[in-house]
C-alpha cells in the first residue's frame, strides 16, 4: 500500500477521507513501487511484461468508481512499459484494508528472455 515520506502507511477511506484524484495518485505511487521491485528482480524494466493487476480500494459502500482509482497503476504500467504494460485487471472495493490504507495493489509480471 501507499506510504508517506517517512515510510508510514497512508490511511483513509475513498472518497470521504481520500479524494478520487488523491487515490489515483496513490495507486500510481504503489505502481512505481511494484515496478521498482519487479525490475530489480528481473534485471531491468525492459525484461518485464505486466500480466495481471488486482487493485483493492478501501471505499465507502456506495462508491462505484474503483476502476478509476486503479487506473493510476494501470496507466503508469503502460506509460513505462509500452505494449508490455497492457494487462488483465480486477478493481474491487473493500470495507477496510490493513492499516486502513486507501489502496492495495498486487501485480503479476512475466520476465522476458
Amino acid at each position: 500500500g501507499p506510504r508517506d515520506a517517512e515510510g508510514k502507511p497512508i490511511s483513509g477511506k475513498v472518497p470521504t477521507e481520500v479524494s478520487i484524484d488523491e487515490a489515483y495518485q496513490l495507486a500510481r505511487r504503489v505502481g512505481l513501487s511494484l515496478l521498482s521491485v519487479a525490475a530489480s528482480a528481473a534485471g531491468g524494466l525492459s525484461r518485464l511484461r505486466a500480466l495481471k493487476v488486482l487493485g483493492m480500494v478501501n471505499a465507502v459502500p456506495e462508491f462505484r468508481e474503483h476502476p478509476r482509482i486503479i487506473n493510476g497503476c494501470s496507466d503508469l504500467f503502460v506509460a513505462v512499459l509500452g505494449d508490455n504494460g497492457q494487462h488483465a485487471r480486477s478493481a474491487v472495493g473493500f470495507g477496510s484494508l490493513p492499516n486502513q490504507i486507501p489502496v492495495e495493489i498486487e501485480a503479476i509480471f512475466r520476465v522476458l528472455d
